[in-house]
């Protein structure tokens, strides 16, 4: 059988019942359906004075062309630990769909040492790389917009590039600005993966909000006539 066909053979619990086995109450958790939610942080401040676990990571010295064995030995290693009484969390990164949608796959195992819901956890999971190619292209969106109603910050060049959660080889280097509208000046542009974004980047260092608004502050989108670079908070981006 495929991994889908064996993925749907499955009965799934309830996300709440798997909460329940890792001493998480109900009310933590902010639900994306029957199978998926989301942690309070609360849960791990809750959590600072226990004792501290054994981490084993996965990873890869010589990976194969496609990438395949990571995740399905993790999988497989989370559960050959709860199946012999240990207490076992598996973490992994969310899938993006760049590789989903290319040659690599998903990101949630193969065969029998899989994750589920397989398909919504590959297609969208929870929606945050969508909030990340958001943000990143709101930004992109303030640049040039600020530019069009008079430049005040005097842009020269604009080193901020816009992403897209999909392998696209033909937008990675673009010309943009073809509008011929007032003050728009055709550039060399490009498109970044989402989850290689600086916005990723900063999501996964920043230690709490304020610190994301901080680092967001300082990201540098340009430089003008000065040649001295124009910064996110130059354009009240992060308000």
């Amino acid at each position: 059988m495929t991994d889908i066909e064996i993925a749907k053979q499955v009965q799934l619990k309830h996300i709440k019942d798997i909460a329940k086995k890792l001493n998480i109450d109900e009310e933590e958790l902010e639900y994306y359906g029957k199978y998926k939610a989301k942690v309070s942080d609360d849960v791990y401040k809750q959590k600072e004075n226990m004792p501290n676990g054994k981490l084993v990571l996965v990873t890869a010295i010589n990976p194969t062309p496609l990438g395949e064995g990571k995740t399905t030995i993790s999988i497989g290693l989370a559960d050959g630990l709860s199946k012999i009484g240990k207490k076992a969390v598996l973490a992994l990164r969310e899938p993006s769909l760049g590789p989903v949608f290319g040659i690599k796959g998903g990101a949630t195992g193969g065969g029998r040492a899989q994750i589920a819901p397989m398909e919504d956890i590959n297609l969208h999971f929870t929606g945050d790389i969508h909030a990340i190619t958001s943000a990143n292209n709101l930004l992109s969106a303030m640049i040039d917009n600020h530019i069009y109603f008079g430049n005040e910050l005097k842009f020269k060049k604009v080193v901020w590039k816009r992403c897209v959660d999909l392998n696209d080889r033909q937008l990675r280097k673009i010309t943009c600005g073809l509008s011929e509208e007032k003050n728009i000046v055709p550039r060399e542009d490009g498109f970044d993966i989402s989850v290689a974004s600086e916005i990723m980047a900063i999501l996964c260092l920043a230690e709490d909000i304020d610190d994301l608004k901080n680092r967001l502050a300082n990201i540098i989108v340009g430089y003008n006539e000065d040649d001295k670079p124009i910064y996110a908070k130059d354009l009240n981006a992060t308000r």
